[in-house]
Protein backbone atom coordinates (compact mmCIF):
# COMPACT_ATOMS: atom_id res chain seq x y z
CA UNK A 1 0.00 0.00 0.00
CA UNK A 2 1.71 3.31 -0.88
CA UNK A 3 -0.66 5.70 -1.54
CA UNK A 4 -2.56 8.33 1.09
CA UNK A 5 -5.31 10.10 1.40
CA UNK A 6 -5.20 13.13 4.27
CA UNK A 7 -8.09 15.42 4.44
CA UNK A 8 -8.01 18.83 5.37
CA UNK A 9 -10.83 20.41 4.30
CA UNK A 10 -12.57 21.30 7.89
CA UNK A 11 -13.18 24.76 8.58
CA UNK A 12 -12.13 24.33 12.05
CA UNK A 13 -14.26 26.80 13.82
CA UNK A 14 -13.94 25.46 17.61
CA UNK A 15 -10.57 26.81 16.86
CA UNK A 16 -11.74 30.83 15.69
CA UNK A 17 -10.49 33.20 15.53
CA UNK A 18 -7.40 31.98 14.18
CA UNK A 19 -8.45 29.26 11.89
CA UNK A 20 -9.87 32.60 10.02
CA UNK A 21 -7.25 32.78 8.22
CA UNK A 22 -4.76 29.62 8.57
CA UNK A 23 -5.98 26.07 8.35
CA UNK A 24 -6.63 24.61 11.85
CA UNK A 25 -4.20 21.61 10.09
CA UNK A 26 -1.81 24.27 10.06
CA UNK A 27 -1.12 25.03 13.35
CA UNK A 28 2.21 23.57 14.56
CA UNK A 29 3.04 21.36 17.48
CA UNK A 30 7.03 20.35 18.59
CA UNK A 31 9.21 18.44 17.33
CA UNK A 32 12.93 17.93 17.81
CA UNK A 33 15.62 17.69 15.49
CA UNK A 34 19.09 16.32 17.19
CA UNK A 35 17.81 16.80 20.32
CA UNK A 36 16.62 20.51 19.25
CA UNK A 37 13.23 21.71 19.23
CA UNK A 38 11.53 23.00 16.42
CA UNK A 39 7.85 23.96 15.06
CA UNK A 40 5.95 21.86 12.33
CA UNK A 41 2.64 22.28 10.77
CA UNK A 42 0.73 19.65 12.45
CA UNK A 43 -0.37 18.70 8.54
CA UNK A 44 3.46 18.20 7.62
CA UNK A 45 4.31 15.78 10.55
CA UNK A 46 1.42 13.95 9.72
CA UNK A 47 2.80 14.00 5.62
CA UNK A 48 6.45 13.15 7.23
CA UNK A 49 5.27 10.51 9.17
CA UNK A 50 3.37 8.56 6.54
CA UNK A 51 6.44 9.12 4.36
CA UNK A 52 8.56 7.32 6.92
CA UNK A 53 6.49 4.48 6.44
CA UNK A 54 6.54 3.84 2.65
CA UNK A 55 4.33 6.02 1.45
CA UNK A 56 5.15 8.32 -1.64
CA UNK A 57 1.66 8.91 -3.45
CA UNK A 58 0.04 11.26 -1.49
CA UNK A 59 -3.76 12.99 -1.81
CA UNK A 60 -4.49 16.26 -0.48
CA UNK A 61 -8.41 16.85 0.26
CA UNK A 62 -8.49 20.88 1.04
CA UNK A 63 -11.67 23.46 1.23
CA UNK A 64 -11.88 26.90 0.19
CA UNK A 65 -9.11 29.42 2.07
CA UNK A 66 -6.10 26.80 2.19
CA UNK A 67 -4.00 27.86 -0.34
CA UNK A 68 -1.72 28.18 1.94
CA UNK A 69 -1.44 24.45 2.77
CA UNK A 70 -0.16 24.01 -1.18
CA UNK A 71 2.23 26.96 -0.63
CA UNK A 72 3.61 25.10 2.08
CA UNK A 73 4.05 21.41 0.52
CA UNK A 74 5.84 23.70 -2.71
CA UNK A 75 9.71 23.55 -1.74
CA UNK A 76 11.52 26.98 -1.74
CA UNK A 77 14.83 26.38 -1.73
CA UNK A 78 15.67 30.12 -2.46
CA UNK A 79 14.73 30.38 1.20
CA UNK A 80 16.38 27.65 2.43
CA UNK A 81 19.78 29.26 0.83
CA UNK A 82 18.81 32.78 2.62
CA UNK A 83 18.31 30.42 6.16
CA UNK A 84 21.61 29.19 5.56
CA UNK A 85 23.17 32.35 5.32
CA UNK A 86 21.69 34.04 7.75
CA UNK A 87 22.93 31.04 10.35
CA UNK A 88 19.60 29.18 10.61
CA UNK A 89 21.08 26.11 10.23
CA UNK A 90 18.28 24.18 12.58
CA UNK A 91 15.60 25.55 10.81
CA UNK A 92 17.11 25.13 7.36
CA UNK A 93 17.37 21.31 8.37
CA UNK A 94 13.94 21.34 9.33
CA UNK A 95 13.04 22.61 5.90
CA UNK A 96 15.78 20.28 3.68
CA UNK A 97 14.41 16.95 5.58
CA UNK A 98 10.66 18.27 4.49
CA UNK A 99 11.72 19.75 1.06
CA UNK A 100 13.62 16.08 0.23
CA UNK A 101 10.48 13.93 0.85
CA UNK A 102 8.13 16.13 -1.01
CA UNK A 103 10.04 15.96 -3.88
CA UNK A 104 10.21 12.47 -3.11
CA UNK A 105 6.59 12.21 -3.18
CA UNK A 106 3.59 12.29 -6.06
CA UNK A 107 1.11 15.04 -4.11
CA UNK A 108 -2.27 15.57 -5.79
CA UNK A 109 -4.19 18.13 -4.93
CA UNK A 110 -8.50 17.68 -4.13
CA UNK A 111 -11.12 20.39 -3.20
CA UNK A 112 -13.51 19.74 -0.91
CA UNK A 113 -15.63 23.34 -2.14
CA UNK A 114 -18.55 22.43 0.67
CA UNK A 115 -18.06 20.65 3.86
CA UNK A 116 -20.31 17.96 3.51
CA UNK A 117 -18.43 15.59 6.06
CA UNK A 118 -15.33 13.26 6.07
CA UNK A 119 -16.75 10.75 3.65
CA UNK A 120 -17.50 13.23 1.13
CA UNK A 121 -13.90 14.70 1.70
CA UNK A 122 -12.97 10.47 0.85
CA UNK A 123 -14.95 10.03 -1.82
CA UNK A 124 -13.47 12.98 -3.57
CA UNK A 125 -10.36 10.86 -4.01
CA UNK A 126 -11.34 8.11 -5.87
CA UNK A 127 -9.78 9.35 -8.99
CA UNK A 128 -6.75 9.64 -6.94
CA UNK A 129 -7.02 5.72 -5.89
CA UNK A 130 -8.42 4.01 -8.91
CA UNK A 131 -7.86 0.38 -8.40
CA UNK A 132 -5.29 0.76 -5.66
CA UNK A 133 -5.58 -0.05 -1.82
CA UNK A 134 -5.11 3.07 0.09
CA UNK A 135 -4.94 4.71 3.29
CA UNK A 136 -7.06 7.40 4.96
CA UNK A 137 -5.71 10.12 7.57
CA UNK A 138 -7.30 13.31 9.07
CA UNK A 139 -5.22 16.19 9.12
CA UNK A 140 -5.80 17.19 12.72
CA UNK A 141 -5.05 13.96 14.59
CA UNK A 142 -1.28 12.82 14.90
CA UNK A 143 -0.84 9.22 16.79
CA UNK A 144 3.00 8.11 17.85
CA UNK A 145 4.33 4.74 18.72
CA UNK A 146 7.51 3.27 18.54
CA UNK A 147 8.58 2.84 14.92
CA UNK A 148 5.39 3.85 13.66
CA UNK A 149 4.27 0.45 14.62
CA UNK A 150 0.33 1.57 14.80
CA UNK A 151 0.72 2.50 11.31
CA UNK A 152 2.30 -0.39 9.67
CA UNK A 153 -0.24 -2.55 11.55
CA UNK A 154 -3.18 -0.83 9.66
CA UNK A 155 -1.51 -1.23 6.09
CA UNK A 156 -1.19 -5.16 6.69
CA UNK A 157 -4.79 -5.17 6.40
CA UNK A 158 -7.03 -4.40 3.60
CA UNK A 159 -9.91 -2.99 5.72
CA UNK A 160 -9.72 -1.79 8.89
CA UNK A 161 -10.18 0.83 11.60
CA UNK A 162 -7.94 2.02 14.18
CA UNK A 163 -9.69 1.88 17.56
CA UNK A 164 -8.83 3.48 21.31
CA UNK A 165 -10.44 3.00 24.30
CA UNK A 166 -12.11 5.87 25.66
CA UNK A 167 -14.46 7.96 28.17
CA UNK A 168 -16.70 10.34 26.47
CA UNK A 169 -17.53 7.61 23.48
CA UNK A 170 -20.75 10.50 22.61
CA UNK A 171 -17.81 12.40 20.78
CA UNK A 172 -16.72 9.89 18.82
CA UNK A 173 -17.81 7.31 16.08
CA UNK A 174 -17.34 3.67 18.09
CA UNK A 175 -17.01 0.08 16.92
CA UNK A 176 -18.14 -2.40 18.60
CA UNK A 177 -15.93 -5.95 17.68
CA UNK A 178 -16.04 -9.49 18.04
CA UNK A 179 -13.32 -11.56 17.65
CA UNK A 180 -10.60 -10.04 15.26
CA UNK A 181 -13.68 -7.98 13.08
CA UNK A 182 -15.44 -4.98 13.30
CA UNK A 183 -18.90 -6.15 13.73
CA UNK A 184 -20.90 -2.25 14.00
CA UNK A 185 -20.19 0.55 13.73
CA UNK A 186 -21.86 4.29 14.79
CA UNK A 187 -21.34 7.97 14.45
CA UNK A 188 -21.58 9.32 17.85
CA UNK A 189 -23.76 7.68 19.83
CA UNK A 190 -26.07 8.99 22.31
CA UNK A 191 -26.55 5.64 24.09
CA UNK A 192 -23.66 3.37 24.93
CA UNK A 193 -22.95 1.04 22.45
CA UNK A 194 -19.22 0.51 22.64
CA UNK A 195 -16.34 2.59 24.19
CA UNK A 196 -14.03 2.02 21.26
CA UNK A 197 -13.69 5.11 19.49
CA UNK A 198 -12.52 4.92 15.78
CA UNK A 199 -10.01 7.09 15.36
CA UNK A 200 -8.91 8.93 11.86
CA UNK A 201 -7.44 6.67 10.41
CA UNK A 202 -8.06 3.77 7.81
CA UNK A 203 -7.17 1.40 5.11
CA UNK A 204 -9.16 0.78 2.40
CA UNK A 205 -9.63 -1.25 -1.00
CA UNK A 206 -11.60 0.88 -3.17
CA UNK A 207 -14.94 -0.94 -2.57
CA UNK A 208 -15.56 1.93 -0.13
CA UNK A 209 -16.25 4.19 -2.72
CA UNK A 210 -19.16 2.13 -3.80
CA UNK A 211 -20.58 2.09 -0.52
CA UNK A 212 -20.26 6.11 -0.12
CA UNK A 213 -21.88 6.66 -3.19
CA UNK A 214 -24.97 4.40 -1.87
CA UNK A 215 -25.39 6.57 1.63
CA UNK A 216 -27.94 9.87 2.31
CA UNK A 217 -26.71 12.62 4.53
CA UNK A 218 -25.94 11.38 8.39
CA UNK A 219 -25.51 13.44 11.55
CA UNK A 220 -24.99 16.98 11.15
CA UNK A 221 -26.14 16.37 7.45
CA UNK A 222 -22.81 15.13 6.41
CA UNK A 223 -21.69 12.32 4.36
CA UNK A 224 -20.72 10.12 7.11
CA UNK A 225 -18.14 7.71 6.40
CA UNK A 226 -19.00 5.56 9.26
CA UNK A 227 -22.10 4.77 7.28
CA UNK A 228 -20.12 3.68 4.48
CA UNK A 229 -18.02 1.03 6.43
CA UNK A 230 -21.42 -0.38 7.98
CA UNK A 231 -22.49 -0.79 4.61
CA UNK A 232 -19.43 -2.67 4.07
CA UNK A 233 -19.98 -4.67 6.96
CA UNK A 234 -23.18 -5.44 5.84
CA UNK A 235 -22.07 -6.43 2.72
CA UNK A 236 -19.91 -9.36 3.89
CA UNK A 237 -16.67 -7.68 3.82
CA UNK A 238 -14.20 -7.95 6.77
CA UNK A 239 -13.55 -5.12 8.43
CA UNK A 240 -10.54 -5.83 11.19
CA UNK A 241 -9.33 -3.04 13.13
CA UNK A 242 -6.02 -2.51 15.22
CA UNK A 243 -6.28 -1.35 18.77
CA UNK A 244 -4.29 1.77 19.87
CA UNK A 245 -2.55 1.39 23.32
CA UNK A 246 0.55 2.40 24.22
CA UNK A 247 0.29 5.50 22.02
CA UNK A 248 0.41 9.13 22.22
CA UNK A 249 -2.60 10.87 20.57
CA UNK A 250 -2.47 14.11 19.81
CA UNK A 251 -5.51 15.80 18.70
CA UNK A 252 -5.83 19.88 17.77
CA UNK A 253 -9.53 19.94 17.32
CA UNK A 254 -10.55 22.25 19.95
CA UNK A 255 -8.27 24.80 21.82
CA UNK A 256 -8.30 22.56 25.31
CA UNK A 257 -7.10 19.59 22.77
CA UNK A 258 -4.97 21.48 20.89
CA UNK A 259 -2.81 22.69 24.40
CA UNK A 260 -2.75 19.14 25.39
CA UNK A 261 -1.15 18.41 22.03
CA UNK A 262 1.57 21.20 22.37
CA UNK A 263 2.31 20.15 25.80
CA UNK A 264 2.70 16.41 25.64
CA UNK A 265 4.16 17.26 21.66
CA UNK A 266 7.01 19.56 24.05
CA UNK A 267 8.47 16.12 25.93
CA UNK A 268 8.02 13.72 22.92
Amino acid sequence: MKKAVITAAGLGTRLLSVTKELPKEMLPIFQRIDGELVLKPLLQVIFEQLYDVGIRDFCFVIGRGKRSIEDHFTPDWDFLEYLLKAGKELAAKSLEIFYKKVEDSNISWVNQPQPRGFGDAVLRAEKFVEKDNFMVAAGDTYIVSGGNAHLKELLAHDNALMLKRVKDYRSYGVAVIEGDRVVKVVEKPKQRVSDLAIMPFYSFTPEIFNHLKNIEQGEGNEIQLTDAIQLMINSGTKVKYVMLNDVKWLDIGNPKSYWKALRESYYL
